[in-house]
């Protein structure tokens, strides 16, 4: 026997013997660690059954069934010829055959660490074993056998509790200590814990908790983000602001200029004759300013679209009256707005006047200067414009201008005025489709004004 064991284990002890008696063969001993399962162990294969053939294996995560196999087969027999091909319960019946080695006693701790093949083998073995096999297994997993009488292992109570700690410790404090009680209730009758016990720190410690600074640096955290973000925002906007303020010229392209379908008149007159009445009148703040301007004379330049038109018709002459295709002429008229004509040709760049300013270009100008507009059209004949209004139903809705670019004038028509370039594509997006499918782009008036004002250079 061992040299000590407490009274509610020694009596565990012989209920488990008794449960052996009664002719239950796999019994499974439960509880948490640090009960003590493995002292009780030690102690049953110690003092009962001393004449049985004994195995006693500690099984761990590492062991394998192979292992576990060996170990019970080689301390139940003498010399065994073992087939790891089969199983635990035919090896075991086949040595059987060739030595009986009488009764049996198998403790195996470590229980949850076995594996459901293992599991089934000792079941069968407790219970067609051809010799008396008794099966004594410690687990802390409940419900692992399915055949096994399960005991549960009980926390000690306190009064052995304090019994355990006077085998181990010489001198204890006395009962009515504070520290002690509490170390008592806390290990909650545990052995593992009570033995942990340390005499020279059975004063409480009763210094300050240091401050903690982990909410200043979840604040400081906070704080960092918002910036950050904040920062990411007002990038993308600065971003988004000198786009729409230095990249708007850039932006100005052909595809605006004039739709193939709206060409209707290829083979007009190409000669155009502008004219401007001889004053405009501009009402700011309701004052009414006229402006008085000596009578321009008419400017004519030679439109080479009407030639180019003609080249086309010409090439088919049983086909000269079908009028040219949509492709051809817009091919025609944006080479037109991309490459002014040569310097032979009949208007001179050189030699060019100042394009007359019409009336309308006294909305512009009365137009604050960080407004914007949407440029909806630009061509070289007012005809196109006036259609282009009138189609769209934009009477009353748009404005129109006139500058001057390589030599020649053009008319662009705008549509509204908003004071920031948000409220500019909000308006765009109510644009119907066949008005949005060329293209509109957002123009400031201050870009405006100076194109107004480069043709009266």
């Amino acid at each position: 026997m061992q040299s000590q064991i407490l009274p509610s284990r020694a009596a565990l002890v012989d209920r488990i013997a008794l449960q052996f008696e009664y002719g239950q063969n796999l019994i499974c001993l439960l509880g948490p660690s640090g009960l003590g399962k493995s002292y009780l162990l030690e102690t049953f294969i110690t003092d009962k059954y001393a004449e049985f053939n004994k195995a006693f294996v500690q099984l761990s995560g590492k062991m394998t069934d192979q292992q576990l196999l060996t170990e019970l087969l080689e301390q139940s027999f003498s010399n065994p010829l073992i087939d790891h091909t089969q199983t635990l319960s035919e090896n075991f019946y086949n040595l059987y055959k060739q030595q009986p080695c009488g009764d049996c006693l198998w403790v195996i701790d470590g229980g949850r660490h076995l594996s459901e093949e293992m599991v089934h083998q000792l079941e069968i073995l407790a219970k067609k074993s051809p010799s008396t096999l008794y099966i004594l297994i410690a687990s802390q997993s409940v419900g692992q056998f399915t055949q096994a009488v399960e005991i549960h292992l009980e926390a000690l109570n306190l009064s052995e509790s304090k019994q355990l700690m006077r085998w181990f410790f010489d001198s204890l404090p006395v009962e009515e200590d504070p520290v002690f009680r509490t170390f008592l209730q806390e290990a909650h009758g545990n052995p593992a814990l009570l033995l942990a016990w340390q005499p020279d720190q059975q004063t409480a410690d009763i210094r300050p908790p240091e401050k903690s600074y982990k909410p200043l640096y979840l604040t400081l955290l906070l704080i960092t983000t918002m910036l950050l973000i904040i920062g990411f925002l007002y990038k993308a906007d600065m971003t988004q602001w000198w786009k729409a303020h230095y990249q708007q010229e850039e932006s100005a392209t052909i595809a605006t200029a004039l739709p193939a379908e709206k060409v209707t008149a290829a083979q007009q007159n190409s000669d155009e004759t502008l004219s401007e009445p001889s004053s405009a009148s501009v009402e700011l703040d309701n004052n009414t300013v006229t402006v008085q301007q000596s009578e321009a004379p008419a400017v004519s330049h030679e439109n080479n679209i009407a030639a180019i038109v003609d080249s086309l018709a010409s090439a088919k002459p049983e086909e000269q009256q079908a009028k040219p295709s949509s492709e051809e002429i817009a091919a025609v008229l944006t080479d037109d707005a991309l490459n002014p004509p040569p310097a032979d040709n009949a208007v001179n760049t050189e030699t060019v006047e100042k394009a007359p300013t019409v009336s309308a270009n006294a909305w512009y100008l009365a137009e604050p200067d960080e407004h914007f507009v949407i440029q909806l059209l630009a061509v070289t004949k007012k005809e196109i414009t006036d259609k282009f209004i009138t189609e769209n139903s934009l009477e009353g809705q748009v404005n129109t201008y006139q500058t001057l670019r390589g030599g020649k004038v053009w008319w662009i028509v705008t549509y509204g005025s908003y004071a920031t370039l948000n409220d500019a594509k909000n308006a765009l997006s109510t644009l119907p489709n066949k008005v949005r499918k060329n293209q509109p782009f957002y123009k400031k008036i201050s870009k405006i004004k100076q194109e107004i004002a480069s043709q009266d250079q």
